[in-house]
């Protein structure tokens, strides 16, 4: 085995621990595999019990390889042995989590269209790369690419996802959807699709001629739209004559820093307020109210006070 090729994240879950187990307990019998550092829950109503699980972080990528060859194997799951003051030898489960789970693509030489990617936030770390994809071709159809969010120094899950599909009917249909459920342990947990948002694009319509060539600030996740704003392109194609009630009810999304939020109405139509991050419920819709009266196209904004 060539050891410099690393094949899991550095940090590792454990769960099923004895209750009575400490941490000290818990350092002994992993710190045979190398130098690690316990991260250790604390149970929300009580200081003095800890919770059934930890999280390891190993300084080396080759302790968590150690670790996983002294480990029994049964129906693809990972088990060592842990004693506690009341509790000798029993099996806890070890996860790993491996690098190459993280993606998953069709075809190497598959060109990918971001136009056609969803984000999911809120995904079981355990889940991999392949299992989601799986499960979303059953729903929708077409997925050809699945890259699962780590953490750049420990390479582990950060909970999000992104997915691209082969066609605009299964993009479409998956954003429609807008939530599915994902498998974990013996539950399923219900989490939330949204289009996936791109950095540094220009407006859809004017190709920046409308904001001197600054990029859009603004997306727009609704089907009937699919489409990067600048400013006055969004008030003019939300609330211009040509628009009517369902388009002014639109909510644009946004990044901020990594993250894609939806926002209860554009930002720059109130700078004094607090735009509120919003649920993809849509609000009703409200008399504009705009500071600058002479940016309203008509009593459609859904802006609220």
């Amino acid at each position: 085995m060539d050891e410099s090729f690393e094949i899991f994240a550095r940090k590792v879950f454990v769960g099923g621990l004895p209750i009575d187990v400490t941490e000290d307990e818990i350092t002994s019998t992993f710190s045979q595999f190398g130098p690690v550092l316990v991260d250790w829950p604390r149970r929300p109503d009580s200081a003095r019990y800890m919770t059934g699980y930890v999280f390891l972080v190993f300084e080396d990528e080759r302790s968590v390889q150690l670790l996983v060859s002294r480990c029994h194997k049964e129906d693809e799951k990972y088990y060592l042995f842990v004693s506690s003051p009341t509790m000798r030898d029993k099996p806890v489960q070890v996860r790993p989590w491996r690098l190459n789970d993280m993606e998953f693509m069709l075809r190497e030489d598959m060109p990918l269209n971001p136009r056609r990617t969803i984000f999911i936030g809120g995904v079981p770390r355990p889940t991999k790369a392949r299992e989601l994809a799986s499960v979303l071709d059953h729903l929708y159809g077409s997925v050809c690419y699945v890259g699962i969010d780590i953490d750049p120094e420990l390479k582990y899950p950060k909970g999000a996802a992104r997915v691209t599909f082969t066609t605009e009917q299964s993009f479409i249909a998956a954003i429609s959807g807008r939530f599915v459920h994902i498998p974990h342990a013996d539950m399923s947990k219900r989490v939330e699709i949204k289009p996936y948002v791109i950095d540094e694009q220009m407006c859809d319509e004017c190709e920046g001629i409308q904001c001197a060539g600054r990029y859009a600030p603004y997306f727009c996740g609704d089907v009937t739209c699919l489409q990067y704003y600048c400013e006055s392109c969004w008030d003019f194609y939300h609330y211009g004559e040509q628009s009517d009630e369902r388009k002014a009810s639109h909510k644009p999304l946004v990044r901020i820093g990594d993250q894609t939020k939806l926002l209860a109405h554009p930002p720059h139509h109130n700078h004094s307020s607090n735009n509120k991050v919003i649920s993809t419920a849509t609000a009703a819709v409200d008399c504009c109210r705009h500071i600058d009266t002479t940016t309203c196209f008509a009593v459609r904004c859904s802006q609220h006070y």
